[in-house]
C-alpha cells in the first residue's frame, strides 16, 4: 500500500522539481535511453522514468508505452517514492490498491511492475529529495528476483547522476544569468560613474582594462594595453606620482588613492582618480587591481568653489579671508628662509564722494579698476587682495619686496590714472602705507599694524602718497608700537 506522505516531504519535492525545471520540458535523449535500459535490464516490454509532484504523475521518458500525466494515486510510482528500497508487484490484478487502476483494468493492462525511487538534490541544501521513479512494466504477471532488484539499483544510480548533472547545469545557468546581469549592471555603473577597473599582473606586467577605462583613455577596446603605453598619457609630473604610488603598493602592500592630471588619446585634458591594492595568492603578491575614474567635472567644480570662497566677486582678486591665510603662509616662509617680505595697505581716496556723486555702479567700476592695477604689480611675487570696502592689501616677496619703493611709486602713478565709466571720466587716486617684515616679530599682527600706521600717516599728511614705516618719525613709530 502507498504510505501517506507529510506535507513537508511534498513541499520539498515540489521545490526540488521546480529547481530542475524538468516537468513539461522537451524530451532528453539521456532519460529516454534510461527508460529503454530499464525495460531491457528487467526483460519487460515497457520502461518509464517518472516524476511525481504534489498531486500528479509526469512521465519524463517512456519506452514501449505512450505514457501521459495522470493523478498520482492511479500510478504504481506513487507507492515507490515513499520507499527507500525497490518496489515490485507480481500481479497488479490482485493488488488491493491498484487492481481497479485504469492502467490495469484498461489498456495497456499492466499486470506486473518493478521500480525504485530516484532522488535529486534539495535546493535548500538539505538531504536528497525523492522526486520520482525508474521502473519497468509488463502485461503479464511475473516475479522479480535479486537480479532485477540489483538492476534497479544500477538504474537508480544512473538516473540520480543525470539529475545531479541537470542540477549543476541549471545552477550554472542561473549563476551565468546572474553574472550577465551583474556584468550589465557593472557596465552601466561604470558609464554612470565614468569609471572602470584595471588589473596589472606582476609576473609579466600584463594590463587588463574594463570598458570604462578604455572610454577614459579614448581608446578602442580591441587594443591590448601595455603598462608603459598606459603611463604615456599622464603628464610628466603626474606620471611620477602614479609610478611612485604603484611602486609603494607593490613594495609595502599599502593601497593607494590618488588624483592626477591626464590627457586622453584624443588630446582631452582630464582629471582622473586612480585607486589600487595588492592581490595576494598564497601569501605571494601576484597583481595590483584597482579602479580608474574620470573626476574632471567634480574637480572643476571643487576648484570653482575654492576660488569662489577665496576671490572677491567684484574685483576678482583675493578676499580678506584668503589674504589672511596667505599672509600667515608668507610670513612663515620669510621667517624660515630669511626672504624679504613687504606689506602694503591701500586706501582708495574719496571713494564715498565717488559713490555719492556718480552712483554705486560707477563706484564698482572704480573698485574693479583698482583690482586690475594691483594685479599688474608683479606676475609671481605679489599677492593682491580687497580687504574692505575701499581698502586693499598687497604682499610683495623676494625681489619684488626688495624693489618695493620703486614698485609702489609706479603704483601711485597707476592709481592716478582716471577711470573711464559710463558717466564720464572719473579722477581717482590711492594712498599707500607699507612696511617690511621683521623676523624678530612673533606674529603677523605687529607686521600689519606697522603698515597700517604708515598708511594712517600718509592719509594724515597728504592723500595720494605713500609712506613707509621706516620713513616715519621716531615718536610716531613708538606710538605705533605701543598701539600694537
Amino acid at each position: 500500500m502507498s504510505r501517506p506522505e507529510s506535507s513537508s516531504v511534498t513541499s520539498h519535492r515540489v521545490r526540488a522539481l521546480k529547481a530542475l525545471d524538468l516537468i513539461d520540458a522537451p524530451p532528453e535523449r539521456a532519460f529516454e535511453a534510461l527508460a529503454a535500459l530499464a525495460a531491457e535490464l528487467l526483460a519487460c516490454p515497457m520502461g518509464v522514468v517518472s516524476l511525481i509532484d504534489d498531486d500528479r504523475f509526469h512521465p519524463l521518458a517512456a519506452s514501449g508505452i505512450a505514457a501521459s500525466p495522470a493523478p498520482r494515486e492511479q500510478v504504481f510510482c506513487n507507492r515507490t517514492i515513499a520507499r527507500s528500497d525497490a518496489v515490485t508487484i507480481a500481479d497488479a490484478a490482485h493488488d488491493v490498491e491498484f487492481s481497479t487502476s485504469p492502467l490495469v483494468a484498461d489498456a495497456p493492462h499492466i499486470r506486473s511492475y518493478a521500480g525504485i525511487a530516484i532522488s535529486a538534490p534539495d535546493p535548500d541544501g538539505g538531504p536528497r529529495v525523492p522526486i520520482g521513479a525508474v521502473c519497468a512494466l509488463d502485461t503479464r504477471p511475473r516475479a522479480f528476483g535479486p537480479e532485477q532488484h540489483a538492476a534497479l539499483g544500477h538504474l537508480k544510480a544512473l538516473a540520480e547522476a543525470l539529475f545531479d548533472a541537470r542540477a549543476l547545469r541549471v545552477d550554472a545557468e542561473i549563476q551565468s544569468q546572474a553574472l550577465r546581469r551583474s556584468d550589465r549592471t557593472f557596465r552601466q555603473a561604470e558609464r554612470l560613474a565614468e569609471m572602470g577597473s584595471w588589473r596589472l599582473e606582476l609576473a609579466d606586467e600584463t594590463v587588463t582594462w574594463s570598458d570604462g577605462v578604455y572610454r577614459i583613455y579614448d581608446l578602442d577596446p580591441s587594443i591590448s594595453p601595455a603598462l608603459a603605453g598606459a603611463m604615456d598619457f599622464f603628464p610628466e609630473h603626474a606620471r611620477a606620482t602614479v609610478a611612485s604610488s604603484l611602486a609603494t603598493t607593490i613594495e609595502t602592500g599599502a593601497p593607494f588613492d590618488i588624483e592626477v592630471d591626464f590627457v586622453s588619446a584624443r588630446g582631452v585634458r582630464r582629471r582622473v582618480r586612480s585607486m589600487g591594492e595588492l592581490e595576494l595568492q598564497g601569501g605571494r603578491a601576484v597583481a595590483v587591481v584597482g579602479m580608474f575614474q574620470d573626476v574632471t567635472a567634480r574637480h572643476a567644480l571643487e576648484q570653482t568653489l575654492r576660488r569662489s570662497a577665496s576671490i572677491d566677486d567684484l574685483t576678482r582678486i583675493a578676499n580678506r579671508a584668503a589674504f589672511n591665510v596667505e599672509l600667515e603662509r608668507w610670513v612663515g616662509v620669510a621667517r624660515a628662509d630669511g626672504s624679504a617680505l613687504e606689506l602694503a595697505l591701500v586706501d582708495l581716496d574719496q571713494f564715498k564722494q565717488i559713490n555719492d556723486v556718480h552712483g554705486h555702479l560707477v563706484g564698482d567700476e572704480v573698485l574693479r579698476a583698482f583690482g586690475r592695477r594691483l594685479r599688474r604689480v608683479h606676475p609671481s611675487d605679489a599677492y593682491a587682495a580687497r580687504v574692505g570696502g575701499d581698502e586693499f592689501a598687497l604682499l610683495l616677496r623676494g625681489q619684488a619686496a626688495r624693489d618695493a619703493p620703486s614698485l609702489i611709486a609706479k603704483l601711485l602713478i597707476d592709481f592716478r590714472m582716471p577711470v573711464h565709466a559710463a558717466t564720464g571720466v572719473i579722477p581717482v587716486s590711492g594712498t599707500i602705507g607699507h612696511a617690511a617684515f621683521d623676523p624678530a616679530e612673533t606674529g603677523v599682527h605687529p607686521f600689519v599694524h606697522r603698515a597700517d600706521t604708515a598708511l594712517y600717516e600718509a592719509k594724515r599728511t597728504k592723500r595720494g602718497t605713500a609712506r613707509a614705516w621706516g620713513q616715519l618719525r621716531e615718536d610716531v613709530r613708538r606710538g605705533g608700537v605701543r598701539a600694537a
